[in-house]
């Protein structure tokens, strides 16, 4: 009867389970390289880096940016994704809310879903949870907010939320108030701006105290306050880079669309099948770029009048406009119902920006209106007679709601 080599059956096991560990080892080399210089490839690049920052407090989104920064010209655009943007969700298999995604996938699968949202990948995220940025505010001092009147209400459970009026520092623990507490009265629209001021502060403070914040002693205690998809030396470079922003030409935007009820809840549909958001985002990232396009410093005020008989045509443009960044200051009809080509008026002489405009829109179309001398007829300054608005877009009939027909831009 032969005997059976068992010594021969274990070498094969041992070769086996070494080829194993030999490929899971160089499988997570190569995996941590690509994770370790993502930072460092986009600073090679010059490009714009982009990051989402997610708050949340028990699972759920308190809010979410996608912070949009160019490391040369140290200028950033923050785009709000509110919570009940609608769409049919891939990841979810149905319609609903996309905050209900991070719920229920997490952050991995809600940054995917943002960035088929904004049609472009988003290499990084920071995760914080409500208590951690809590403690994150009394580590940087506190962050300076404006609350337009006294706060002095009281929760479900009968707890008393108070905040002082005034541009005011507020702590953790006041922070932690001045993003939960809700008043019958305020609009969804204040509390997502009381919200993203929030992360202008933040913003904010990561610049003032930068050096103190990236102190290698003092770093690892700020670190174990976010979650990110980085190690620490590479978090530790992105904040270094973020800290820079220029945070007072720093202008937040927020999505715009069409409201409706999906299975008893509010959805906000993007305009234009979710294609409005991805040219914001996209003349955002390029108006960063350009060195030379000043459209970021401040916010354009904007009058837009309906040459057509398109009942709500400039409503509905201002809308487009604001989720661009603009400030509209009036809608009204023109005095005409039958203009046939859709123009821009330029009051302030600014070609760059009258052309972004209408880059925006499609409109070739721009009419420069004279700047008189201070004084003449009767003109003490070239605003006056434009009622404070920078720029007029008179609608006419070749404007389809979104572009002017017939019209491509460069």
């Amino acid at each position: 009867m032969k005997s059976i080599n068992h010594s021969s059956g274990n070498k094969g096991v041992l070769f086996l389970a070494l080829i194993l560990i030999i490929v899971v080892t160089v499988s997570a080399f190569i995996a941590f390289s690509l994770r370790v210089d993502t930072v460092d490839e986009s600073l090679k690049n010059d490009s714009v880096i982009k990051t989402l920052i997610v708050l949340e407090d028990k699972k759920q989104v308190l809010f979410s940016d996608v912070f949009i920064y160019y490391p040369v010209s140290k200028r950033g655009a923050l785009i709000n994704i509110l919570g009940n943007t609608g769409a049919i969700f891939q990841s979810l298999g149905r319609v609903d809310r996309i905050d209900a995604i991070y719920t229920e996938k997490g952050i991995d699968v809600f940054k995917s879903e943002i960035e088929n949202l904004i049609g472009q990948p988003i290499p990084f995220y920071l995760e914080m949870s409500l208590s951690d940025f809590s403690e994150l505010t009394d580590m940087l001092g506190g962050l300076k907010v404006f609350v337009p009147s006294p706060v002095d209400v009281k929760n479900d459970d009968g707890e008393r939320w108070l905040l002082p009026s005034g541009a005011v520092t507020l702590d953790g623990s006041k922070i932690n108030t001045y993003l939960t507490y809700s008043k019958p009265e305020e609009t969804e629209a204040e509390i997502v701006d009381r919200r993203q001021n929030v992360m202008l502060a933040f913003l904010s403070a990561l610049n003032r105290d930068a050096e103190i914040m990236l102190n290698k002693k003092n770093f690892p205690f700020y670190e174990k306050k976010i979650n990110s998809n980085l190690k620490e030396q590479d978090l530790h470079k992105l904040l270094s880079e973020i800290s820079n922003v220029d945070y007072e030409r720093l202008i937040p935007q927020s999505i715009t669309g069409t409201r409706r009820m999906v299975d008893g809840k509010e959805l906000l549909f993007p305009f234009y099948d979710g294609q409005l958001i991805k040219d914001v985002v996209n003349q955002a990232s390029n108006a960063l770029v350009n060195l030379e396009d000043m459209s970021v410093n401040r916010i354009y005020v904007l009058e837009i009048q309906n040459g057509t008989m398109v009942q709500g045509l400039a409503r509905n443009t201002a809308a487009l406009l604001k989720s661009a960044g603009y400030d509209v200051l009036s809608t009204l009809n023109a005095e005409r119902q039958d203009i046939e080509k859709t123009q821009i008026i330029n009051h302030i002489g600014n070609a760059d920006i009258a052309k972004n405009l209408g880059d925006f829109i499609h409109c070739t179309n721009i009419v420069e209106e004279e700047i008189k001398p201070d004084g003449e007829d009767g003109y003490d300054n070239a605003y006056e007679a434009s009622s404070n608005v920078d720029f007029t877009i008179i609608l006419g009939k070749d404007f389809d709601g979104r572009y002017v027909k017939g019209q491509t831009v460069n």
